[in-house]
């Protein structure tokens, strides 16, 4: 583990980044903005930023090799589709939304992926 100084003293290098963090939680307030517009015409902006961010954050599980988020976001994403929408409504789909959106900071945090040693910040 490499250390960096700085005016404010030594921070280790965790050897990791949460690049899933920012994805989560812009999907995380797409999901609690759409429980308001659930049944309006502007929910499909809603269901696009929450399918491709559910893509994304799939991508850095899977780098991460958190290989158990993948069938939990592959299903986000295909929930929560606009090409071919399901018609789904009522109170399930808006209890869906916030369990999406606690996934989506969950995984946000947990999922950790490894920083390749020439990136690493040197001593």
């Amino acid at each position: 583990m490499a250390a960096t100084t700085s005016r404010y003293g030594t921070k280790p290098d965790p050897g990791w980044r949460r690049l899933a963090l920012a994805p989560g939680l812009i999907a995380a307030l797409a999901l609690l903005i759409g429980v308001t517009i659930i049944a309006d015409g502007p929910f499909t902006v809603i269901r696009y930023i929450v399918s491709i961010f559910a893509l994304i954050v799939a991508v850095f599980a899977f780098q991460a090799k958190h290989w158990w988020w993948l069938p939990v976001f592959a299903a986000i994403a295909v929930a929560w589709n606009p090409i071919w929408p399901i018609p789904l409504d009522g109170a399930g789909w808006t209890g869906a939304q916030y369990v999406a959106a606690i996934l989506f900071l969950v995984a946000g945090w947990l999922i950790k992926v490894p920083i390749p040693e020439d990136q690493r910040r040197a001593r």
